[in-house]
């Protein structure tokens, strides 16, 4: 896509993959909540998007949607993105009826304005090959009325051929950082369409391919990125700015809201400038010290 299509810089929106786990409570969200408290509407004071996993494993309900909105309202800039449900990503058999109540939901976020991004995430398993090409173009034109972006694991997908094929059907490209193990793909600043798409796994080798029972799922999302290892996502983010409108930079290390350090500190040095840091956050994770933009409150008041 040519640097020349898009004269001003994209917006770039952090956020969190997900907001609602229980190992946040005290450390990301406070323990003691006031009246008419909401784990969102808490987001949205720190953060401009957050990725709605719930849609991947079944359809968004309207009426939740319609609360998420009004919870979001304080914060103009908010975006949502969206996973599209897993039937269609990774099972494959689905109907015409699973098409409605899909779109249902996503319906009332773009109604409103309020839908950034659809993400079409594909398992390490899906291969570059004709059959699963074909699978992609159906979606593609089944869903072209949402802002469609694409999320591939396997190396294959590197591929100039795919990145064209994406551009041709105005589809983003998200960039990911994951634990490159054997043909996994690697991290890269590409753009396919006005929407640019960046999300963060984290770098758990040992955990990313594990099915031990033994280990807990959180374990694969444990992990905490230093300053260090994000520095070369700042200038591929950068890089993207003048090549699309918008830019989606979601962390999904969020096991202890490790996905919120690390999104503060993208946005800190993106923006290079101190950022508005959560108390509790800023309690458990000392390190963040030096990028919040206010002195330190009193424990009292969030404890």
């Amino acid at each position: 896509m040519s640097s020349s299509k898009f004269p001003s810089s994209a917006e770039i929106r952090f956020g969190l993959a997900g907001w609602s786990y229980p190992d946040w409570k005290g450390i990301f969200y406070p323990k003691r909540k006031p009246r008419g408290f909401t784990e969102l509407g808490y987001v949205s004071e720190f953060f401009d998007t957050v990725e709605i996993n719930t849609s991947f494993y079944s359809p968004l309900l309207p009426d939740y949607c319609l609360q998420w909105i009004d919870q979001v309202s304080a914060n103009p800039r908010f975006l949502f993105s969206a996973k599209l449900w897993q039937k269609f990503t990774h099972e494959l058999i689905t109907t015409r009826e699973d098409e409605k109540v899909v779109r249902a939901g996503f319906d009332v976020l773009r109604n409103a304005g309020k839908l950034g991004a659809v993400l079409l995430q594909l398992p390490f398993s899906f291969h570059r090959n004709a059959e699963n090409i074909g699978r992609l173009k159906k979606l593609f034109i089944q869903f072209k009325d949402y802002p469609l972006v694409v999320e591939v694991r396997h190396g294959t997908w590197n591929d100039q051929s795919f990145y064209d094929l994406l551009a041709e059907r105005g589809v983003g490209f998200c960039n990911i950082d994951q634990p490159v193990i054997g043909n996994s793909l690697e991290p890269s600043g590409h753009v396919t369409s006005p929407v640019g798409y960046v999300r963060f796994h984290g770098r758990r080798y040992d955990t990313w391919f594990n099915d031990d029972p033994e280990i807990p799922a959180y374990e694969r999302y444990n992990y905490l990125y230093s300053t260090e290892e994000l520095k070369p996502w700042v200038t591929r983010i950068e890089s993207m700015e003048r090549r699309c409108k918008s830019i989606f930079v979601i962390t999904n290390n969020g096991y202890t809201a490790k996905a919120a350090v690390t999104a503060l500190m993208l946005m800190s040095m993106l923006k290079k400038s101190k950022v508005s840091v959560p108390e509790p956050l800023r309690e458990h994770y000392p390190g963040l010290e030096p990028i919040a933009d206010k002195p330190r409150e009193s424990p009292t008041l969030f404890s």
